[in-house]
């Protein structure tokens, strides 16, 4: 099979994988080479990500490479093994690479931790307000393509329906809560909303108020996937230039860390469910 030209953020990952288990195993590119029966350019292409790794090539690398992680390697032969069956391939062509990859991310994710400062999280967002954000894009969109990114936003909500949804903890900031996106009615109905899916089990909205003062990573919009090994979590950084996509065992660790001390500053969920409704009856 040919190598892939624009490997996706899940094929980059792979090989990203692939690549930390041979260097920890001492084991050059050559010597996998010869291990797995290929030339030395086409490991370079599979930890690039632009070319698939079998599933029989992947376990014989992993049990060369001393891996007795079983939960690790077999979450890298369904990584290796995932087709291009998911709802976000209707949007190739017709949208930015990294929103399916935050789709795909947000999909395959067993939970997710996100922390918003100015906007409230996309999984939370209504209709109405995220159409207001995406008007507020600069160069601004045709309405065709704002038209595309409210169905793909809806699209990637949907991991939080259905009989089994992902576990979500929302951290939103006061200053988010008050940002009037679309006018007063669009943001107190957006309020109203949040409101509504924080009663569901499976999502924790949290409140960071202003008289709570500095915490770590203000400013910054991210979102913590964890995968099924702690290994493969990764953290996304929304950018004007599109999503960053960070999976270093410190960036990791550093995030964890972030998310953690922000959930201890922020209000309890029942109280920060007050001081929502609070911010909407003001509107």
């Amino acid at each position: 099979m040919p190598p892939k030209t624009v490997p996706t953020q899940r094929q980059k990952r792979l090989g990203h994988e692939l690549r930390r288990m041979r260097v920890a195993a001492g084991m050059s590119a050559e010597q996998a080479a010869n291990l797995l029966g290929v030339d030395r350019g086409k490991i370079s292409n599979m930890e690039s990500g632009v070319r698939n790794i079998s599933e029989a090539r992947l376990r014989t690398l992993a049990h060369s490479c001393h891996c007795t992680d079983s939960r690790y390697v077999e979450a890298l032969v369904e990584m290796a093994s995932a087709g291009t069956q998911g709802w976000w391939e209707q949007y190739r062509q017709a949208l930015p690479q990294g929103l399916l990859d935050i789709a795909e991310l947000e999909a395959q994710a067993t939970r997710m931790r996100t922390a918003c400062t100015v906007h409230i999280p996309g999984m939370l967002q209504t209709t109405d307000y995220a159409l207001a954000v995406f008007r507020a894009v600069l160069p601004q969109l045709p309405e065709h393509q704002v038209a595309m990114r409210l169905a793909h936003r809806s699209h990637r909500q949907s991991a939080l329906r259905g009989e089994t949804p992902t576990p979500f903890i929302g951290i939103v900031h006061e200053a988010a809560l008050r940002m009037q996106f679309g006018g007063p009615q669009v943001a107190r109905a957006q309020l109203e909303h949040m409101v509504y899916l924080a009663e569901k089990s499976s999502v924790t909205v949290l409140v960071i108020p202003f008289a709570h003062g500095a915490f770590p990573g203000a400013g910054q919009t991210v979102l913590y996937a964890e995968g099924p090994t702690e290994q493969l979590d990764t953290v996304q950084i929304d950018n004007s230039h599109g999503p960053d996509f960070l999976y270093g065992e410190a960036e990791l660790a550093k995030y964890r860390c972030h998310l953690d001390r922000m959930e201890e500053l922020a209000l309890s969920p029942e109280d920060s469910r007050n001081f929502i409704l609070t911010i909407a009856r003001e509107l």
